[in-house]
């Protein structure tokens, strides 16, 4: 580019990537030997502050969900079990979540592709919105199957999120302990419910073009290539990791999908537990998305702008012991939260902590 910095002219490629990679979220499940089952996500979102924080909901909880086109009340329904879970905005929209039975719920983004049913007002009182639905299934289910059999008796229909001017095109991974697994999304107001999955999930296209991708990738290996010889000269590897070679390495949902398939499948035996915690934060570490790669983002909330990367959050839950564990984008110190250590009786309204503290150390000073 003659007269055109390099900074300028990566500057320039970052801000028309940026409706891509502003949502560039990544889910992934791992097992570990003693039948351990974790499923762990990033929440990107290079926008704007989306305030994360842990909500405790108990059950019994009276929930709602939000007005529906018409301005009627959607639908009301009443908690069946304890969960927590990651609300965003300071609103009852859970990015993700999992409830006293182990059942785990991830919203991730779908632009351009997510189209909900249409609106029937005869059925307002059983409707939600898109951002509704990772709570009312945490409240609601105990397991995959509970949650296969009941997605005919409720709708989603397309409800304007504010702080998006639009309806949240997104779709949605639900786990259970036993590893069972599938994938919905709306895709011209159509549910697809997607029962073989690969235990990975990311951005558009829909899922099923993710699994007929991966197909292109089936030379990737978890072992380095051998020597070869040609034309009577060995031909050995420059370095480690030949195996990966192809790998792509970009931050569009393809690729993503590609690098979190290769890594879950090739990633170390773990015992279960933290060790497997451990593992799926390791693997996540790879996906953290910098500001460089989302752009200048449009603000159209008028919320805080980010400061320290498009990754807002990471968290890996534990569908055995039932915790959840979580770093944020401003420290990266990994916590904590017990499902059974939290004494549900004692509140009346689901409690919300930050999950950003201000106060919290970065680092820890170990000057002997």
């Amino acid at each position: 580019m003659p007269g055109t910095s390099l900074r300028a002219a990566l500057a320039a490629t970052a801000i028309s990537l940026a409706p891509i990679a502003s949502t560039a979220c990544t889910f992934i499940t791992l097992e570990g030997a003693d039948g351990t089952v974790v499923t762990a996500r990033t929440m990107e979102w290079g926008s704007f502050d989306l305030k994360p924080r842990m909500t405790f909901v108990k059950a019994g909880q009276e929930l709602t969900a939000m007005d529906m086109p018409d301005g009627k009340p959607g639908a009301t329904w009443t908690s069946k079990y304890d969960f927590l879970g990651v609300s965003l905005l300071e609103q009852p929209f859970f990015g993700d979540g999992m409830n006293s039975e182990g059942l785990n719920v991830s919203l991730l983004y779908l632009p351009g592709f997510a189209e909900y049913e249409d609106y029937d007002p005869s059925n307002a009182e059983r409707s939600v919105a898109p951002p509704d639905v990772t709570g009312f299934l945490l409240s609601q289910f105990a397991t995959v199957d509970e949650v296969r059999a009941a997605l005919a008796d409720f709708h989603v229909v397309p409800v304007v999120t504010p702080e998006l001017g639009i309806a949240a095109p997104v779709h949605f991974s639900i786990t259970d302990p036993s590893g069972a697994q599938i994938i919905i999304e709306w895709v011209n107001g159509v549910l697809n419910v997607h029962d073989e999955t690969l235990g990975v999930m990311t951005n558009s296209p829909p899922y099923d073009w993710h699994v007929a991708n991966a197909r292109n990738y089936i030379n990737l290996r978890a072992v380095d290539w051998p020597a070869v010889s040609a034309n009577g000269l060995d031909l050995a590897p420059i370095g480690y990791g030949t195996g990966m070679i192809g790998l792509p390495g970009d931050f569009t949902p393809p690729s993503r999908f590609i690098r979190a398939l290769a890594w879950t499948q090739t990633s170390r035996p773990t015992d279960g537990g933290v060790d497997t915690i451990h593992e799926a934060m390791r693997i996540l570490a790879n996906f953290q998305l910098p500001m460089e790669a989302s752009g200048e983002q449009a603000n159209p909330a008028e919320l805080e702008t980010l400061k320290y990367g498009g990754t807002q959050y990471t968290v890996s839950y534990d569908l055995r012991n039932l915790t959840a564990y979580f770093q944020t984008s401003d420290n990266p110190m990994v916590r904590s939260v017990s499902l059974p250590d939290f004494d549900f009786g004692a509140i009346d309204a689901p409690l919300s902590i930050p999950m950003r503290v201000p106060d919290t150390p970065f680092a820890q000073d170990v000057t002997p």
